[in-house]
């Protein structure tokens, strides 16, 4: 069953979009990560993030798994044909504005969300990224089937979590990522120009924290994340970002413009 939708979101134009049947994720994505467990020897430390930026692909781009100290990494990788940069860091400034646009994305897991500095979001001097850096979304969304739960996600400019700033000004690329002191988990979004389109490679760090563009763990010593829970982060992510994928071209050339 989709996620309740008031008769005021029904009146609205992304309404449309959110009618539309999910694009599906190739089974086999799915089937990927019972069958083809990630390593811990081959999932990138939070610690060598910056490995990023490296040339080709790095061995652990798809998968999820608990390392020895207890957190967890989940990684994905996704093509997004006719997806470009500036559209993906457009998705992040606009969509955060109506709980429509947030539910349109996954119709069955995103609840509502909002914006703790809306008039940022709509401040045509600044870039896209610029726009969503430093502020917070709260997003309410199912991601481990066990219900809507309420997420704190705090945007911030890469460098600030430790991207190389001089590989950070070469880079053709954006990433969006989020985490602070407060919430154990650091997400960064690492996407790239490919040829038709972009790539994305997510990577999520459990149990860790930024200050002062550093890591921390943030996880109690003796404690594990369960390794079902990073499985759910992943479907959950396949699921929702092959459908952003599909219709992320025709929604920005439809609402660059409309904030």
């Amino acid at each position: 069953m989709s996620v309740i939708v008031t008769e005021e979101e029904k009146m609205l134009p992304e309404y449309r979009y959110f009618t539309r049947p999910m694009a599906e994720a190739d089974p086999a994505q799915y089937a990927r990560i019972e069958n083809e467990p990630l390593l811990p020897e081959h999932a990138l430390k939070i610690e060598d993030r910056n490995d990023l930026f490296r040339e080709g692909y790095l061995p652990g781009e798809f998968g999820t798994c608990v390392l020895p100290n207890g957190t967890a990494v989940v990684a994905n990788y996704l093509k997004m044909p006719g997806v470009t940069v500036e559209m993906f860091d457009w998705w992040f400034a606009w969509h955060g504005l109506r709980p429509i646009r947030y539910k349109l994305w996954d119709k069955y897991e995103h609840y509502d969300i909002s914006t703790s500095d809306p008039e940022k979001r709509k401040n045509e001097a600044l870039s896209y990224r610029e726009r969503y850096w430093d502020t917070v979304d709260t997003a309410v969304e199912d991601n481990l089937g066990t219900g809507p739960r309420s997420i704190d996600i705090q945007f911030r400019n890469p460098a600030d979590i430790g991207f190389n700033a001089e590989k950070l000004s070469k880079f053709h690329g954006t990433i969006v990522c989020a985490g602070g002191e407060h919430a154990p988990a650091v997400m960064c979004h690492f996407v790239r120009p490919i040829e038709g389109g972009t790539e994305l490679r997510s990577r999520f760090w459990a149990g860790y924290g930024i200050k002062d563009g550093k890591p921390f763990k943030m996880l109690p010593d003796g404690q594990k994340i369960p390794e079902e829970r990073g499985k759910l982060m992943l479907k959950h992510n396949i699921k929702e970002y092959t459908n952003l994928a599909a219709i992320l071209p025709e929604i920005f050339e439809e609402f660059k413009n409309r904030f």
